[in-house]
């Protein structure tokens, strides 16, 4: 499977193409909707959440409700683009470009994408740099885990720490309905309550703050991924997936940065057979072996840096006069934790999802889940 997306944060929509899903698999706008909403909550958020009400409109691929094993075509209308019609003509003039970003933010593409791709007006770099980008890859990432949901994979996500408050109520798959319930994505009350008064008051500051996000997934097959090569290792490529979100610095498999400074006794996971079947009583490796999944659950965390734009801007440079300036001021948030978590749970499912179809292949959904089913049965015989 593969897939493209293009567009501007400001243009007149967003597109994905995917190529390679199954027919047969049940798709409908209903799939979609409620994972770009999901992207647009959370204790936070800025504005433009409220001027875009994020919909998928299936073009191509689809038919009566199911894929039909044609590439899909999935379009995002941009509401905002109305007001930038003229800014964002792709008709030659327009000179002096009207609201042309010349002011690098520290910590964005701006300067560093405007010197690669020599731009002076550094706005040709922030509107595909930006984050709006992320809501085709939640599209594409919803039919993934519609995908998995369909071969008996589950996802969750939610809110680890958010500017260092931790969620102390520890992870259980009976409390997804208290995640999804929380503008949060913690079931912790007490450690929200704390999050939304940092967050008043890093609004009221001009600042922006940062967390971790942790992902999980339970039911996957053994062996997705392989070690024969480096870049079919599924931890490796779940890294890439995950640092390839705006914001996100950082990634650990499990509790890696912690076993890091712990024996190997206290970090590896024994294993037993039981009652015809393999097990282990502990997931020091979150689910990956010599990048491959083990039939543990699969736990992902990831650091997001704190949103690089501000309101109360750093220094920064002029990049036409090469005087010292404040950073642009861009509509944005003050921080998009909860939201991260939802787009993390999507590109993932994208990489699990492109590993099942890898080494169990299929033309149809029937197909697939006869396979999946089948491994499975061995897993548990070996």
């Amino acid at each position: 499977m593969r897939y493209l997306t293009a567009g501007e944060s400001h243009g007149p929509q967003l597109t994905a193409i995917i190529e390679g899903l199954p027919s047969q698999l049940p798709l409908g706008k209903g799939d979609i909707d409620p994972w770009l909403r999901k992207r647009q909550g959370g204790y936070g958020r800025g504005r433009r959440m409220v001027i875009e009400t994020d919909e998928a409109e299936i073009l191509s691929g689809v038919r009566s409700g199911r894929t039909t094993g044609a590439p899909v075509t999935l379009a995002i209308q941009n509401r905002d683009h109305r007001n930038w019609t003229e800014i964002m003509s792709p008709e030659a003039g327009g000179e002096p470009r009207k609201k042309a970003l010349t002011d690098a933010r520290p910590g964005h593409a701006d300067l560093t994408g405007g010197i690669k791709y020599r731009h002076k007006d550094l706005r040709d770099v922030l509107e595909r740099a930006s984050a709006r980008e992320t809501a085709a890859r939640v599209a594409v990432g919803s039919i993934a885990l519609k995908l998995l949901s369909e071969l008996g994979v589950q996802g969750a996500n939610y809110v680890s720490s958010l500017a260092g408050i931790e969620t102390r109520q520890a992870f259980s798959w009976d409390a997804l309905d208290a995640i999804e319930d929380s503008d949060l994505r913690t079931p912790d009350a007490d450690a929200a309550e704390q999050m939304r008064e940092r967050i008043d008051k890093a609004k009221k500051d001009g600042d922006t703050l940062g967390g971790i996000l942790e992902v999980r997934f339970r039911g996957l097959p053994v062996g997705l991924g392989s070690f024969v090569h480096y870049d079919r290792k599924l931890d490796g490529r779940i890294a890439q997936a995950c640092l390839s979100v705006q914001a996100m610095k950082g990634v650990e498999i499990g509790r890696a940065f912690e076993n890091a400074v712990k024996p190997g006794s206290g970090v590896h996971d024994a294993v037993y057979y039981r009652e015809g079947t393999y097990a282990r009583d502990t997931n020091g490796a979150g689910g990956l072996e010599a990048g491959m999944t083990n039939g543990e659950e699969l736990i992902v965390r990831v650091a997001m840096k704190p949103i690089a734009t501000l309101m109360k801007p750093l220094p920064t440079v002029n990049v036409v006069t090469h005087e010292a300036s404040d950073a642009a001021r861009e509509r944005s948030d003050t921080t998009a934790v909860p939201a991260a978590g939802v787009i993390l749970q999507c590109v993932i499912g994208w990489v699990l999802a492109e590993a099942v179809m890898e080494k169990f292949g299929g033309d149809t959904l029937p197909e697939l889940q006869e396979r999946v089913a089948a491994a499975r049965a061995f897993a548990r015989d070996y």
